[in-house]
C-alpha cells in the first residue's frame, strides 16, 4: 500500500476523535466527574478503596472529605509492596511497571505505579489525541508519508522481584505495538539501550538514511541528537537530512531557551512546534492550536 495512502486513512482516522474532544472542551465539570466516578466504582475493591470507602462516595465533595491529599512518603509503605507482587493495592488488574520519577524528602526516587489502563487510556490514547489535534490544524500534513524519530531519555528498564521499573519513556517505548515501529525510528531495541554514547551513535546510524517526517523527545537531549546528525552526514542543516520533516513534538522542559537553536538547525518557515506535557503521573495538556505558547505559560505560572 503506497505511504501516501497509508497517510490518508491513518489521519482521517485520528481525526475523527476531534469531535469527542470538542465536547471534553464544553462539559469539562461532567467529563470530569464521569471519569471520576469511574474510576472509584473500579477500584472500590481493592485495599485502597475500601479504607477509604470508594464504594459510598456519590460526587467530588464526598471524594474530597473521604480521601486525604497524599504526600509519596505516606503511600510509599504500599507502593513497596506493590513492587514486591502484592497486587489489588491501588488497582485491581496487576501492575508491574514502575516509573521512576525524581526523588522526595526521604528517598532517592519515587515509582508511580503505571497499569495497564494508564498505558492504553491516558499515555497511548493522549499521544494519539495530540496526533488528531495536529492533522485537525494541519489537514495537509503528510507525517505517515515517513517516520517518527522518537527519542526517550534513561531507556533502560531494571527487573526487581518480579515488576520492572524506569524512565517513564523507555516503559512506554517497551509496550508500544509491534507494529509502530514501523513508523518510529529508531527500532525498539535501539530506543531502549542503556549506554546514552551507544545509543546516539545507533539511533544516528538508523535514522541518516530515513525519510523522518516528525521528531518527538526532550529539546535537550534532541539538540544533542541533531547535532550529531549534522556532524557525521557534513549537512549545514537538518532539513538537508530530512527535507519533509513537519514537526516536533517536545516537552519536559520550558522550551524558550531553545527556540533559536531549533529555529537555526531548521529553518523552516511554517515548521511546527507542538508541546506536551507528559509526566510519571499522566499524561496531563497538549498544544491544541498552531504557534500556540498558552501551554508555556500555564507551566511558567504554576496552573499545572
Amino acid at each position: 500500500m503506497p505511504f501516501p495512502i497509508v497517510n490518508s486513512i491513518i489521519s482521517w482516522f485520528l481525526k475523527k476523535r476531534k469531535h469527542q474532544m470538542e465536547l471534553f472542551l464544553k462539559y469539562p465539570i461532567y467529563v470530569q466527574d464521569e471519569l471520576l466516578f469511574k474510576l472509584l466504582q473500579k477500584a472500590k475493591d481493592t485495599e485502597v478503596g475500601l479504607k477509604y470507602e470508594f464504594s459510598t462516595i456519590n460526587n467530588y465533595n464526598e471524594f474530597a472529605q473521604k480521601v486525604p491529599i497524599q504526600q509519596y512518603e505516606t503511600i510509599e509503605p504500599l507502593i513497596e509492596r506493590a513492587r514486591k507482587g502484592e497486587q489489588n493495592i491501588f488497582w485491581p488488574t496487576p501492575i508491574k511497571w514502575f516509573a521512576k520519577s525524581s526523588g522526595t524528602t526521604n528517598a532517592k526516587s519515587k515509582f508511580i505505579p503505571v497499569s495497564e489502563e494508564a498505558l492504553e487510556d491516558c499515555h497511548f490514547k493522549a499521544g494519539k489525541d495530540m496526533l488528531c489535534l495536529f492533522f485537525n490544524n494541519n489537514p495537509e500534513a503528510e507525517l505517515f508519508t515517513g517516520k517518527g524519530l522518537r527519542l526517550g531519555g534513561s531507556s533502560a528498564v531494571y527487573e526487581d522481584n518480579n515488576s520492572y521499573f524506569g524512565d517513564l519513556s523507555a516503559i512506554i517505548i517497551e509496550n508500544m505495538p509491534f507494529w509502530a515501529d514501523f513508523s518510529s525510528a529508531p527500532k525498539q531495541e535501539t530506543a531502549l539501550m542503556a549506554e546514552w554514547e551507544t545509543k546516539m551513535k545507533a539511533i544516528v546510524d538508523e535514522t541518516i538514511d530515513e525519510d523522518i517526517t516528525s521528531l518527538v523527545g526532550v529539546p535537550s537531549w534532541m539538540l544533542v541528537l541533531l547535532n550529531n546528525v549534522l556532524e557525521r552526514t557534513g549537512k549545514t542543516n537538518i532539513l538537508e537530512v530530512w527535507p519533509n520533516l513537519e514537526v516536533y513534538f517536545h516537552g519536559g522542559v520550558n522550551f524558550n531557551p531553545y527556540r533559536e537553536q531549533f529555529k537555526k538547525l531548521i529553518p523552516k518557515k511554517d515548521f511546527k512546534y507542538y508541546e506536551t506535557y507528559n509526566a510519571s503521573e499522566g499524561f496531563f495538556a497538549i498544544q491544541d492550536v498552531n504557534n500556540s505558547y498558552d501551554l508555556l505559560l500555564m507551566l511558567d505560572y504554576g496552573i499545572f
